[in-house]
Formats: structure tokens, C-alpha cells, sequence
């Protein structure tokens, strides 16, 4: 059937539209790269964030800006990734806080971290480890547990993410000790105030915590993963030193993309990040502060994201948590 004059201005438009949608995809990234974060700068997952930014911003020549949302559990991040536009130029920097713990410990979240987002990678998980104020009267995870079945209620645990908080509620449940949480915005201020005495105990991210272990202004008592940190391999587990059979709290970094961006998009944005995560001096930088790297396919992250989230209900569940 010969074309109308309508149809066949809308077929030479529609022509000549494809070499500059073309254009437009093949040129990405042409401008800045946002990575929104959860938590405030100088947690784990910032120092993690600007590692990477600063490398892809390197190998793309477009910076990459490390935006800090910090608060309200990650609801201020997460849904702000959630509803930006899906280009590639807004990207969720985050932890299991986010993606893993939150739909445990909370009823109604301002975003959806399945159907909200599209998986880009995991960047490494970590254990955290149980630190005490310096001036405690306790050496070891036993005489911890020993003090707080002494004092109920008394002894303060600080936490600066739902991993911290969600790690010192399973150990209370586990060790059947009462202590009150005190929650800070982020890990770092947390820390400053078991250092400070202003709180007594905190189950701290490896990042956090193991500068400040090593230069002994806090003593560690246990780490929170089944087996030794290689960082730090003469504290022991909490299995270990405790007496818990089974205690485990890992925490992970991941990169998510708001639902809708391009799958070409996303693929550049995996690749990228595997390669900046395989450099040596990135591995190596990671592994000082206890963050083993571990990098996924988009698939891959989308079933880790909600195997976590059915393995934190459990955690919740079992650490006598009730959703707020």
C-alpha cells in the first residue's frame, strides 16, 4: 500500500532519529556521575564509594561525585536513586542496610529495593567487630557477656547502621544479656563515642573499626564472621571467644541503578566496576580494612539481594527484633 505523505514524514523522522539515539547511547557517560550514599563520609561504604569513583572517573574522563545522604535509615538515599531518571547518571552506592536489613526491621519502606532498582554489582562484604570502651573492666567477649548479665540494662551499645544494631541484638539474644542501643547516623560517629566513653560497646564495621583497633583506642573482643579476620587473625570469633554457636553478621557493598536503565547501560557500568575491582592496588587498598572484593553479574546481584533480605527477616526474627 503506498505511503501517505503523513506516513512517510513520520518514517524519515523516525530515520532519522536512529543515528542520534545511537549517538546519544555510544557517548555515555558525557557528563558527571552521581554516587548517592546512605551514609555520612567517612563510614565504610564512603570510603568504599570514593575509591571506585575516583578510578571510574579516571578511565571515563567525567567525574564522579559522591553525594552523602545519610539518615533516616537509607530511606533518603535509596529513594532518591529510586525515583531519579534511569540514564546511568544516578547510581545507589549502598549496603545491606538498605537492600538487605531494612525491609526486615521496618513495616513500610519509601521504596521497593527489588522492584525499584536495577542490580549492577556487589563490590565486597566484611564482618564487623565487637569493641569496648578502653576503660570497661573486660578483656575478653565471656567477661563481656559475664558484666551485662550483671548490669542488665546498663551497659550501652552503640550503632551507626541496621548491620551494627542488627548484629548487637542478635548477640543479646544469643548470650540472653540485656543492653540498650543507642543509635548514631552513621559508624564513625557511633565509634568516636565508645572511644569517648559516652557508650560502652559497639559490634563496628571492619572499615570503622580496625584503624582504631590497631592504634588501641578501642579493644576488640571478637569479630562477627565465622572465621578469623586475615587483617586482624588474634581476635577471635565471636563463636570462639563467647561461646555462641552459629553467631554470624557479615556486611556487603553493591551498586544499583533505578529500575528502567538501559541493560546496555548497566552492562558498561558491571564491566567498569569488575575492572576497577580487579586492580591490585584496589584489592589491596579493600583488604586493609577487612572488605574482601567480590563482584557479580546483575543477575547474580538480583537473587544475592533477595536471598538477604529473606536471610535478615531471619536475623530480625531470631534477635527478637520488632519492626518499627
Amino acid at each position: 500500500m503506498p505511503r501517505t505523505g503523513t506516513t512517510r514524514r513520520a518514517a524519515l523522522a523516525a530515520a532519522a532519529a536512529l543515528p542520534l539515539a545511537a549517538r546519544a547511547q555510544g557517548a555515555y557517560p558525557d557528563r558527571p556521575i552521581r554516587l548517592v550514599l546512605p551514609f555520612a563520609a567517612g563510614s565504610a561504604t564512603d570510603i568504599r564509594a570514593r575509591l571506585f569513583g575516583a578510578a571510574i572517573a579516571a578511565d571515563w574522563g567525567q567525574p564522579v561525585v559522591v553525594e552523602n545522604r545519610g539518615g533516616a535509615n537509607g530511606f533518603l538515599a535509596a529513594e532518591a536513586v529510586a525515583r531519579a531518571t534511569p540514564d546511568g547518571y544516578t547510581l545507589l552506592f549502598t549496603s545491606n542496610s538498605t537492600h538487605g536489613s531494612n525491609p526486615a526491621l521496618f513495616r513500610r519502606l519509601p521504596y521497593d529495593p527489588i522492584a525499584d532498582f536495577a542490580p549492577v554489582t556487589l563490590i565486597g562484604s566484611a564482618p564487623n567487630f565487637v569493641v569496648v570502651n578502653l576503660a570497661l573492666p573486660v578483656r575478653t567477649l565471656r567477661e563481656l557477656i559475664e558484666l551485662a548479665r550483671a548490669r542488665p540494662g546498663r551497659l550501652n551499645f552503640a550503632s551507626g547502621s541496621a548491620s551494627s544494631r542488627a548484629a548487637g541484638e542478635l548477640f543479646k539474644a544469643m548470650a540472653r544479656v540485656e543492653m540498650t542501643n543507642v543509635g548514631y547516623r552513621a559508624n564513625p560517629q557511633a565509634l568516636t563515642d565508645v572511644i569517648a566513653g559516652n557508650a560502652q560497646v559497639m559490634f563496628a564495621d571492619s572499615t570503622t573499626a580496625t584503624s582504631q583497633i590497631r592504634e588501641g583506642r578501642v579493644r576488640a573482643l571478637a569479630v562477627t564472621s565465622r572465621e578469623r579476620a586475615p587483617t586482624l587473625p588474634d581476635i577471635p570469633t565471636v563463636e570462639e571467644a563467647g561461646g555462641l554457636p552459629g553467631y554470624e553478621m557479615i556486611n556487603w557493598a553493591a551498586v544499583y541503578a533505578p529500575a528502567g536503565t538501559p541493560p546496555a547501560i548497566v552492562a558498561r557500568l558491571n564491566a567498569e566496576f569488575a575492572a576497577v575491582a580487579a586492580r591490585p592496588a584496589v584489592r589491596d587498598r579493600l583488604r586493609e580494612d577487612g572488605t574482601e572484593p567480590r563482584t557479580t553479574t546483575p543477575e547474580e546481584l538480583g537473587r544475592f539481594t533477595e536471598s538477604e533480605i529473606a536471610k535478615w527477616r531471619g536475623i530480625v526474627a531470631a534477635a527478637r527484633i520488632e519492626p518499627e
